[in-house]
């Protein structure tokens, strides 16, 4: 069964950093594709950053050159490194994977089969 748990979540302000931690249990993040999302209340979720199975990330458009998707070398645990934090930022951060490759729709949540619980990031002007 597999499991992810989202960590690092918290409050800073504008300009600040955090680092975001997803330990996975049953799963492996280098053969399929993990990937973190986000959501604001009343707001659809939203792709972040995905890493793909050949290695390769993706970035959506507003945290590029800010935030690093990347994983361990045991490939267990995938992070979100977010610099230059600005208040859009805030949001619920979750941590979702699928075994195979997720391709040029890494930004759909639907097909994602594993989701952790989600950890919150708030940023303040």
């Amino acid at each position: 069964q597999v499991q992810l748990v989202e960590f690092g979540g918290g409050s800073v302000q504008a300009g600040g950093s955090l680092k975001l931690s997803c330990t996975a249990s049953g799963y492996t993040f280098r053969r399929d594709c993990g990937a973190w999302f986000r959501q604001t209340p009343g707001k659809a979720l939203e792709a972040v950053a995905a890493v793909h199975s050949n290695g390769s990330t993706t970035y959506t458009n507003s945290v590029k050159g800010r935030f690093t998707i990347s994983q361990d070398n045991a490939e267990t645990t995938l992070y979100l490194q977010m610099n230059s934090l600005e208040p859009d930022d805030t949001a619920s951060y979750y941590c979702v994977a699928v075994f195979g490759s997720c391709g040029s729709t890494w930004y759909i949540p639907g097909q994602y089969r594993y989701w952790g619980q989600g950890t919150q990031v708030t940023v303040s002007s």
